[in-house]
């Protein structure tokens, strides 16, 4: 009798136990506002949840690389349009210079200008951010993976933006064809200047094809990156449908526990203050 009595009560305090854990379980979950937080939960939608979890990791990698990518497009726009805003300064320089009246001083101040211009538009394609990733890519774009089985080149090359003008059927650089534009000015020859003209005009023409190009890797960046966002946000309410806590339910069983608790242990309480002759009379 006595063996069975004590199998009862460690039986009691077992279940209270258990009870007392539910209700710190519950009472985490109200404070957290999260209810599966182990597997033993409910398994389905621990897989569920793990599942979400990968695919929001991944979903974060892709949206650093967005912004990274948008990063990059950002300095690419800005250098090509001072390079643009440069070829059309140098035009209008070399339109005044194929005036006759013009002094020596004031065509040696107009060469000195282009001079500043040629070495300010190399430094532009040339340029590198603050963690020495050039602006342009050289020879080949840096593919950036922004989604699955997505890879994209968020600028171009520098060859393909500063090279390969064609000048009456000859590809010249920019570089070159400013060389040419500062001999043409210092042997004042009008028909070179005006050959000059025409070749800074085809480099600019060429800057602006360049810009539109630019301007359609930064449009499908934002693009794939808002699409990014609303996948984020689908993943995240979905998994909040899943673990989130639903404060209704779980504060209603908690409250029924600690009744079911509080009336356990004084009945506990109550049995423990019996001697062995009550138990058995």
């Amino acid at each position: 009798m006595v063996g069975i009595t004590h199998k009862i009560m460690l039986a009691e305090i077992r279940r209270q136990q258990s009870l007392s854990k539910s209700i710190v379980d519950g009472q985490t979950a109200v404070s957290t506002g999260v209810t599966l937080n182990k597997a033993s939960d409910d398994p389905l939608a621990w897989v569920q949840v793990s599942d979400i979890a990968r695919a929001q990791s991944q979903q974060a990698a892709w949206q650093t690389n967005i912004s990274y990518g948008t990063a990059r497009a950002v300095n690419a726009e800005a250098n090509l349009s001072e390079v643009d805003s440069l070829l059309q300064r140098t035009q209008v320089l070399v339109t005044s210079a194929r005036n006759g009246s013009l002094n020596e001083t004031s065509r040696a101040a107009i060469l000195e200008e282009i001079t500043t211009i040629r070495t300010t538009i190399g430094e532009l394609f040339n340029q590198k951010d603050y963690q020495g990733t050039p602006v342009f890519d050289d020879g080949q774009s840096v593919l950036v993976p922004v989604s699955r089985g997505l890879n994209l080149a968020v600028v171009g090359t520098r060859q393909d933006v500063s090279e390969g003008i064609d000048v009456d059927g000859t590809p010249m650089s920019i570089d070159a064809i400013l060389g040419q534009t500062m001999a043409a000015l210092e042997n004042g020859d009008d028909a070179d200047l005006a050959s000059a003209l025409g070749a800074v005009k085809a480099g600019q023409n060429h800057i602006v094809v360049e810009q539109a190009r630019q301007g359609v890797r930064s449009d499908r960046l934002d693009v794939i990156g808002t699409r990014l966002t609303d996948i984020g946000l689908d993943l995240t309410e979905r998994r909040a449908g899943l673990e989130s806590t639903d404060l209704t339910e779980v504060i209603a069983n908690v409250s029924a526990q600690l009744l079911q608790l509080e009336a356990a242990q004084a009945s506990f309480a109550r049995i423990n203050r019996q001697t062995l002759f009550d138990l058995i009379g």
